[in-house]
């Protein structure tokens, strides 16, 4: 299951700009260039969100429910966020930047996506509103 998350995270880059497989030159300042180090950072966030997405799952070994309940919230969370920035950046959809604001708004939601899953792989032992196993 974790492999179908990460192949959805994936394809969900990859729908922002074919532009991203490019190597970003931060001092690149044309549109491409831009749109090109926007999709950079966006695929490094996605890496740090499927890391601790791994981390998580790995300390909920032993609760295939518990398992199951992040799976679901994982798989609805990237809807959402794959949804909400198709809307936010709707106004420039069609043009240069579109790809860059895509980009930043996946990247700017990933990683307030990575905190909420940081913030449960920094549980204390016998803390019971934190769902996610101290290590």
């Amino acid at each position: 299951m974790r492999l179908l998350i990460l192949s959805i995270s994936v394809a969900s880059s990859m729908m922002a700009s074919a532009a991203f497989a490019e190597e970003c030159d931060r001092n690149d300042q044309t549109q491409t260039g831009m749109n090109i180090c926007a999709g950079s950072d966006f695929a490094a966030s996605d890496a740090k969100l499927n890391a601790a997405y791994g981390d998580i799952m790995k300390r909920l070994s032993e609760s295939a429910h518990a398992r199951k309940l992040l799976q679901d919230s994982q798989r609805s969370w990237i809807a959402f966020r794959d949804a909400e920035c198709k809307f936010a950046s709707s106004g420039v959809e069609g043009g240069s930047i579109y790809p860059m604001m895509q980009a930043g708004c996946l990247q700017g939601l990933t990683d307030a996506r990575v905190a909420q899953l940081g913030a449960y792989l920094k549980c204390e032992e016998g803390d019971l509103s934190c769902p996610v196993p101290a290590q």
